[in-house]
């Protein structure tokens, strides 16, 4: 399917286009360039026959060399970021030439990470095969690593030269994992866009597929979210007039991360995204910061597409190791960040203890 493509642009230091379209595979040499020589397609290996548009458009200009690389998660590792450094050196890349990411957001950030790490960081375009990873991992610079200690907890800043939403990959996404990528969604609309909350809540949740306009719409939203946060906070440093900066991204981390690491990474980060939502609107409302309606609508509306809103199987002394090693805590502290309101957030620094596990009881079952 072809059709009209929206460009979202991403200013500052080292700008670029987010295009979100249908059939975008021969834009791909053109947002490379002409002075690149060689490519290292990083993809998912069991999406080969997706990348094939898009590997075909590449090998009629570059020396491509296609690295396919484990799924989800159990990419993100040093040892396969080793083992891709390994292939670019023996391949001969130099600083002038370029990675292309295809794949979910693990593929993302593990193939984000190898560019940035190459000779101090190549050219790198992704292109982003699953709702979350458009939404979320493909936009902003973010790429990383796990370790045994926690999510994410290696990486670098590194933005892309490009990214193309090619909208038509979604048309094989399992549905769970359609609906997961919906969580970020969602997350937006709650932290910076009430239209998309709007959208959700009218919209019947089995439309939304390839071909809807509403989750057109919807990705568009989200990625102007998070594009208007990183350009004006691109390293986590903190925004102006009290605003979180972009730690306002990290909404439902905390806890999500922690469930996602207890689970072995079995929850779907979109899902533990939702869940971690719902705690973090708990948390504001018994702080006496969040009305009680508002975190009422969290629920129902994660619930709505189809989301978890609570965990099984774990308690809160299974989780609090890990959210202690969250990148927004500092030292000992534990912070989170709440919402006053709609689209209205701020950070809830060191609470007691007490009211971490009474927040847990509205998402445990």
């Amino acid at each position: 399917m072809t059709g009209s493509t929206t460009p979202i642009h991403v200013g500052g230091a080292s700008p670029y286009d987010v295009l979100i379209g249908h059939g975008l595979a021969d834009r791909l040499p053109g947002v490379l360039g002409e002075r690149v020589e060689r490519v290292a397609l990083l993809y998912a290996a069991d999406l080969a026959e997706q990348a094939g548009p898009f590997l075909d458009a590449l090998v009629e200009r570059y020396d491509v060399l296609a690295l396919g690389l484990p799924d989800g998660e159990s990419a993100k590792t040093s040892a396969v970021a080793n083992d891709c450094w390994e292939a670019l050196g023996e391949k001969g890349f130099t600083r002038s030439d370029a990675v292309v990411t295809f794949g979910g957001g693990a593929t993302t950030d593990l193939g984000g990470f190898v560019a940035a790490t190459w000779l101090r960081g190549v050219r790198v375009v992704h292109v982003p095969t699953t709702l979350l990873a458009m939404v979320d991992a493909a936009v902003g610079g973010k790429t990383g690593i796990n370790t045994a200690a926690g999510k994410n907890l290696v990486g670098a800043f590194h933005e892309p030269a490009g990214v193309l939403c090619d909208l038509d990959l979604l048309a094989t996404l399992p549905r769970a994992e359609l609906v997961a990528g919906l969580g970020e969604v969602v997350k937006c609309g709650f932290i910076a866009d009430p239209e998309i909350l709007r959208l959700v809540e009218t919209t019947d949740p089995e439309t939304l597929d390839a071909d809807s306009p509403v989750l057109a719409e919807l990705v568009e939203r989200a990625v102007r979210v998070k594009v208007e946060v990183v350009v004006a906070d691109l390293k986590e440093t903190g925004g102006e007039g009290g605003h979180p900066g972009r730690e306002v991204l990290n909404y439902g981390h905390t806890l999500g991360h922690a469930v996602e690491k207890h689970s072995g990474y079995t929850v779907r980060h979109g899902e533990a995204v939702a869940i971690g939502c719902v705690y973090a609107a708990e948390l504001a409302r018994l702080a006496g910061l969040l009305a009680d309606d508002v975190a009422v609508r969290h629920r129902e509306t994660f619930a709505r597409v189809g989301l978890p809103v609570s965990v099984t199987g774990v308690g809160f002394d299974d989780l609090i190791g890990a959210m202690r090693v969250d990148k927004k805590a500092r030292g000992s502290q534990l912070r989170f960040l709440v919402l006053r309101g709609l689209a209205d957030p701020t950070i809830l620094a060191g609470p007691d203890d007490a009211l971490l596990r009474k927040a847990f009881e509205a998402v445990a079952s």
